[in-house]
């Protein structure tokens, strides 16, 4: 097969552009969708592989720093599963993340249009409006979460949110198009607002700033409307009092000082905090490398028994924190592997970014930024990684962004 797609590049082009919609568009109305998206591009990978495997190796300088990290950190779990006789359960997931790179190889070699991937997003954050609405609203549920946890489907559809404001965007100068994105982003913040998710609050804060500080990549009155409308939303749901924001925001305060000045564990933060307690014994005692998560909870239950932590911690499925969650599993080198497929993407994007307005991939790069700050923030309070889902999101959309920066740099889709 000719390794240069642009020759034959329409029915390719459909089919990619149908894989870079579908992915987010499916992520939070079925169960499936994330996952479907990354067998979607590794098969399409495969039978492009000459083309693929040149459009990698072409722009290889520019992503080989964030393909070497998933590839390390994927090592690294492997090793420690083989050497301590693990269940290779665990595996999986940073092994289809790294997997990913085939999205990028895909979107390199193919060069699909980026409004595919725009659509994919404002419609998913369209379409996650109605579902958590008719739960919270119809069925009465205080936590709504879709078809998954409630924290993680509030943090997704905020990000799908920030993502629909970089689409806006990049469509700036179509109105039509980029009202629809605005619509999508006010879709999704709603959407993420009525599952109660705390997480998110930070996330947002954060997506504050960085619009604040890249004000020129706006460009657009509209898109700065979109922005004063989105915190409209924000300050609404805070002050109406049927929402929960202001009193879930109390309720934290209030849970924090119980848990310092009476020890209260029988509360949200409270249990948090509880087991972050028992997470610093956990690394204090494996630091260099950690312990695999069942014997992590086995210690855990000794602790509880010789009074040193609270057993209300016990049932809760993992440390509530990505940073203590690897290194309490991985240690100071695995943490620093896990870092590493943050801090690798993070730094080609803000390269891309640097400039500004007037490069053609800035909305692009700002998304990418906002993908891992976002991430970043979420796993302060949850472990964002702990499902596939979560983590096969973040591989793809990381992968999938870069790709289009790549081709936006050369003025292609």
């Amino acid at each position: 097969m000719n390794s240069n797609l642009t020759n034959t590049r329409d029915p390719v082009r459909i089919w990619t552009g149908a894989l870079a919609f579908l992915f987010p568009f499916l992520s939070l109305v079925t169960l499936f969708g994330v996952s479907l998206g990354s067998f979607l591009f590794l098969i399409t990978a495969l039978i492009l592989f000459k083309p693929c495997r040149d459009a990698l190796v072409r722009h290889w300088p520019q992503v080989r720093w964030v393909v070497l990290a998933f590839l390390l950190h994927f090592l690294f779990v492997l090793g420690c599963a083989l050497v301590r006789g693990a269940n290779m359960n665990t595996v999986e997931k940073p092994a289809r993340m790294f997997f990913a790179v085939s999205s990028l190889a895909v979107v390199l070699a193919a060069r699909p249009s980026r409004r595919m991937l725009w659509w994919g997003v404002i419609g998913g954050a369209m379409a996650a409006l109605p579902f958590v609405a008719w739960q919270r609203i119809g069925l009465g549920i205080e936590r709504p979460g879709g078809l998954i946890n409630a924290i993680t489907f509030g943090d997704l559809a905020l990000l799908l949110a920030l993502l629909a404001v970089t689409a806006a965007i990049d469509m700036k100068n179509d109105p039509r198009h980029a009202r629809l994105a605005a619509l999508g982003a006010l879709a999704g913040l709603a959407a993420s607002l009525l599952t109660g998710s705390r997480g998110g609050w930070i996330a947002l804060g954060v997506a504050a700033l960085l619009f604040l500080r890249h004000a020129r990549v706006l460009g657009s009155r509209s898109v700065r409307v979109l922005l004063a409308a989105g915190a409209a939303v924000v300050l609404a749901a805070w002050f109406v009092p049927a929402s929960g924001m202001q009193g879930r925001f109390q309720d934290g305060v209030n849970d924090v000082r119980g848990w310092f000045e009476d020890g209260t564990v029988f509360t949200n933060v409270g249990t948090r905090l509880e087991l972050w307690k028992g997470a610093t014994m956990l690394i204090a005692e494996h630091p260099l490398l950690g312990k695999d998560f069942v014997a992590c909870r086995e210690r855990l239950a000794e602790f509880a028994r010789d009074g040193r932590l609270d057993p209300v911690v016990l049932p809760l499925p993992h440390l509530h924190n990505d940073a203590l969650q690897e290194l309490a599993t991985g240690g100071v080198l695995g943490f620093a592997l896990w870092a590493a497929i943050l801090a690798a993407p993070l730094s080609f994007f803000l390269r891309e970014l640097r400039g500004g307005v007037d490069k053609p991939q800035a909305a692009l790069a700002l998304a990418g930024v906002l993908v891992v700050t976002s991430y970043v923030s979420f796993g302060l309070t949850e472990v964002i990684f702990w499902s596939m889902k979560g983590s096969l999101f973040y591989a793809l959309m990381v992968f999938v962004l870069m790709g289009f920066c790549l081709n936006a740099k050369e003025k292609i889709g």
